[in-house]
Order: structure tokens, then sequence, then C-alpha cells
């Protein structure tokens, strides 16, 4: 299936987006390893967050659907979950199986994880080894799934350092900490996105949090709760730079999440001359919700600060559109990154950006884009959604139309996707 986007302006309007794929992740997780039922609402019905639902039913835990996006979760506790009887197939998603791994660490029972050929090609070494550290066994193809974890049913609490900042590494170690004797702590070279830790505090956890150190005792149970899932800021994302691209136009999106560790994206739109500002700021218990208002503004190129990546680091793909839509040069270092996540990212814009009349000068963690006019054409998305629906954005202002190939995973991250740009007056289909 591919996108067939022509020029389009966006309008006035009012939006809303999926709920935000980290939450809604982390809430089947946490809510099914809970003493008590947990009621989920705003939940990403996307093939991802799906494919986490099927995983723990597999291991017998009740998820009850009201709607599409309310869930009822039977928590089984700490203990309870059973040997699955057939492989825990996860998709595309890199998060799952990178948190169900610290999860099936500590159990008793042995357990095998898969995925899509994307998911089957990205490194798993960086959270086997230091769950290796806490006593678990894992087995893997060269440091790539498919993973066997063999149940050990104690794990030991370690003291670790993240070699790179990971949100997705952190949170396997945490979750396996809830099965580990002793202290388990987990120190960051950059702030990471903390929807875990913020759950499991939810969720009656005790930890410890001093700057980019996170402690915490093992053994504990969890309580369940009711967990409000916000709109996800990184599909908000393609919403807000639309707007930005537009002229004239004023949109809002509403309920988005914006937890302090995830608004790198708004920061650096803001500091490239985006009129951005948050409305109605309020909590959806210990996360952050604003509504976004955002305006058609003419961006300027800019040297990216290089801190602000671990808070953005799914937001790059459409800050690369931003900075080809820019005035003048934007330089991007420390994005290496991105070279491991669905598709090498960097190099998938870089192409795509050429494609369509932009000059991007690739590095090995990093690119200068040069500021441009998008012109039509025929552009790759290997597969990964959020080059798909940044692409697409671009396509929105390019002088014809461009024609965005193979958009089938989108539907992991932002079902709907067209239609909602739709409502801003854009055309995708």
């Amino acid at each position: 299936m591919n996108f067939n986007v022509q020029p389009a302006a966006a309008t006035n309007a009012t939006v809303t987006v999926p709920g935000d794929k980290s939450i809604s992740h982390r809430a089947l997780m946490l809510g099914g390893i809970a003493n008590g039922r947990s009621t989920v609402s705003g939940f990403l019905a996307g093939e991802d967050c799906l494919a986490t639902l099927d995983a723990m039913a597999a291991m017998g835990v009740e998820v009850r659907r009201e709607s599409a996006t309310d869930l009822i979760v039977s928590g089984v506790g700490l203990r309870g979950l059973v040997e699955p009887a057939t492989n825990l197939d996860l998709g595309n998603s890199g998060t799952a199986m990178r948190l169900m791994a610290g999860l099936l660490s500590g159990q008793e029972f042995a357990s095998t994880m898969v995925g899509d050929a994307s998911l089957t090609s990205r490194p798993m070494q960086r959270i086997i080894t230091p769950l290796a550290l806490m006593g678990a066994k894992i087995e893997s193809a060269d440091g790539c799934p498919p993973l066997s974890v063999s149940g050990v049913g104690r794990l030991h609490g370690i003291d670790y350092t993240l070699p790179v900042a990971s949100a997705q590494v952190k949170s396997a170690i945490l979750l396996a900490g809830l099965y580990a004797d002793g202290i388990t702590t987990v120190k960051e070279p950059a702030i990471t996105r903390d929807h875990t830790e913020r759950m499991l505090a939810t969720m009656g956890i005790e930890l410890e949090k001093a700057e980019q150190r996170i402690s915490m005792r093992g053994d504990q149970d969890l309580i369940a709760a009711d967990i409000q899932v916000p709109a996800d800021l990184s599909s908000a994302s393609f919403v807000m730079l639309a707007t930005i691209l537009s002229s004239n136009a004023e949109v809002t999106i509403e309920n988005v999440g914006i937890n302090p560790t995830r608004t790198g994206v708004i920061d650096i739109l803001q500091a490239m001359g985006a009129d951005i500002r948050l409305r109605n700021e309020r909590q959806y218990g210990e996360e952050p919700v604003a509504d976004i208002r955002v305006r058609s503004s003419d961006l300027r190129g800019c040297e990216v600060d290089p801190g602000l990546v671990s808070l953005a680091i799914d937001e790059f793909p459409i800050l690369f559109v931003a900075a080809a839509a820019a005035s003048g040069l934007t330089v991007f270092s420390g994005i290496a990154e991105l070279r491991v996540k669905e598709s090498d990212r960097i190099a998938a814009m870089a192409q795509g950006l050429q494609s369509l009349g932009i000059r991007v000068d690739e590095t090995e963690d990093g690119a200068t884009v040069h500021g441009g006019q998008f012109t039509g054409g025929k552009v790759e998305s290997f597969g990964d959604h959020r080059i798909a629906m940044s692409l697409a954005v671009a396509g929105s202002v390019a002088t014809d139309d461009v024609i965005v190939k193979d958009v089938e995973a989108v539907e992991t991250s932002f079902p709907g996707f067209a239609s909602t740009m739709s409502q801003l007056g854009l055309s995708i289909r």
C-alpha cells in the first residue's frame, strides 16, 4: 500500500490523535502483573500494542476490551504469569520485545519472543548484557531476535550505568528488578522518557530518583490502577508540522501528553521559530497533559542541541522535514541511535528528502539539511511508520504529487493517520 499525497494546505481545526504508544505498552504489562483489575482508557489500538496485548493474554492475563480504546486488565500478580503455549510474536515492536525481555527474565518458565523481518534485525544485546548480569539466561541470534528466555525464577539486583541513553533498556532492567533480590539501580548518561517509573509509582512501587539515577527494591507488589493514556506527542508532531508549514492556519491538538522527558520536539521546533503554545495543562495520574495550539510559522535552520536528542529520539524523521522546509542550514548530531530503529532513519530520511529535491549531507551520527523546496516524486518508506508519515507531510507542501511507498507499518502507531490529516485539509490517500 502507498500514500498518494497531493499538495494541500492545512486549515483551522481542532483534532486529537491516538493514545501514547509507550504508555499503552506499559499499561498492559504492569497492569497484567498487578494485584486487581486496572482500567485503561485512551489505549492505542495499533498493531504494536495489540501484539503486547496478545502476548500478555498468552501468559494468562485476561484483557477485556470495552471499546477500541478502553480496556479492563485483570492482573495476575507479580508471580502469576503462566507459560505461553506458543512463541510470543511481537510483530514490529522493539519496545514490546525489550520490555518483555525484562519481564520474562524473572519468570519460572521458559519463553521465546519472535517478530517480523524488521524486528528480527534490531539489536538486542543492549538488554541481554544487563539482564544477564542480573542472572537471566537469554539466547539470541547473534544479539538479534528471536530471543529465548530460560526461566530462572529469581534474579539479583545490579548497579548498572547505561552505555547509551535508552528508555527501553532502562525499563527492561526495572521490570526485571521487580523479580530481583536486593536493590536494582540504573544510571543514565542522559535523561530518557520516564513512563515506566511514573506508572510503577502509580501502582504503589517505591522508587528513589536522583538526577539521572533510579533505584528500586525487588519483590514489591503492584496495585491495580485506573490509567488514562494521553494522546501521543510523537503522533501529534506530524499534525504540528503540517500546520506550521501551511499558510495562515491554527490547529489545536487535544489531550496530548507533555511528559518533560518527551518534549524535545516542541523545544526544537520553537527554536526554529514555530509558534507552539500549551493550553489547559493538567495531569492524567502521574502524566502531564495539555492541549497544543499550533500556528503557521516561518522556520529557520539551526544547530540542534545534542542535549535534546534523548528527549526527541522518535521525532527526528519529522524534524528532518522541518529542517528541509526551513531557511538556511539545520545541523543534527548525536543521533546515531536512529540508525538502529525500524530502519536506518538517518539514511532513510536523507534518501527520501534528496528524492524530493532537498540537499542532505549525511554523517555517521547526524546530517546537515539544506532548506529548500520539495518537488514531487516517489519515495521509499523502508517499511518504517515514522519515515512514511514524515515524507507524507513533506508531500503536502511539495510542488507536485508525492507517492510514499509501503506504508502499511503506519498502523503500528497511528491508525487513521490519513483521515486525521484530512481533518486539517490535507490530501493523503
